[in-house]
């Protein structure tokens, strides 16, 4: 089972996405967990101010230190030995991978940071920061649902057909190759005869050699590490 808590200002961004398809048929089974706690219920005074200018001058806001902290040891608290990711772009990339081992952790806690970042003191109530690519989101709520559904889909069970998650792209560091259904043909455009030929080893090395040649194409630069 694998176990979630979001820690977001925008706690109706991550609640509708995960009711939806396989995230929201496994939370039903109780095969994954997802809680997402408001930052904000940790914050002191009337208003609940989670953001204040940044020393030293410069444009935006920063997320405060006091809320967003107490909401770190909260969800440590209530997932006990959870692995606490900070969504940043200076994090590390993303890939598949790291899904396979945020799975392994099995309690995972995902702060979104908001408007010019975090307090620098937060990184040190967290164990790891990670990013996407190489660009910038408004904040950390679509990084954290991308997360989500990556590490969701290799939980057993999920997919309904584990073979599925054994042979996607990525998964043997390759792109996968084309895929095709019925009709036969459609505007011309006929299946591969080798898909209908029922040989399942031909079958099979025609898929690694359309994987190969799909990478060197649209990704050369994963050759590399495949």
């Amino acid at each position: 089972m694998l176990s979630v808590e979001v820690l977001t200002l925008f706690p109706r961004m991550i609640a509708a996405p995960i009711e939806e398809s396989l995230l929201g048929k496994a939370r039903k089974t109780g095969l994954v967990s997802v809680q997402v706690t408001d930052i904000r219920d940790f914050a002191a005074g009337k208003h609940r101010v989670t953001d204040d200018v940044p020393y030293g001058g410069g444009a935006g806001m920063v997320m405060k230190p006091e809320p967003l902290v107490a909401a770190i040891e909260a969800a440590r608290a209530r997932l006990p030995g959870a692995h606490v990711v900070l969504l940043s772009p200076q994090g590390r990339r993303f890939d598949q991978p790291l899904a396979q081992k945020l799975l392994e952790r099995e309690k995972l806690v995902l702060v979104c940071g908001r408007y010019e970042g975090v307090d620098e003191r937060v990184l040190n109530f967290v164990d790891e920061e990670i990013s996407l690519g190489d660009f910038v989101l408004s904040g950390g709520e679509f990084a954290a649902l991308a997360l989500i559904d990556a590490v969701a889909r290799l939980v057993p069970g999920v997919m309904g057909n584990d073979l599925s998650a054994q042979v996607e792209s990525f998964k043997e560091g390759l792109l996968e190759g084309p895929h095709y259904t019925r009709p036969p043909e459609f505007r011309g455009l006929k299946v591969p005869e080798v898909l209908l030929s029922g040989d399942h080893q031909r079958i099979a090395r025609w898929r690694q050699e359309q994987a190969l040649l799909r990478t060197r194409e649209r990704r050369p630069d994963l050759l590399k590490k495949a």
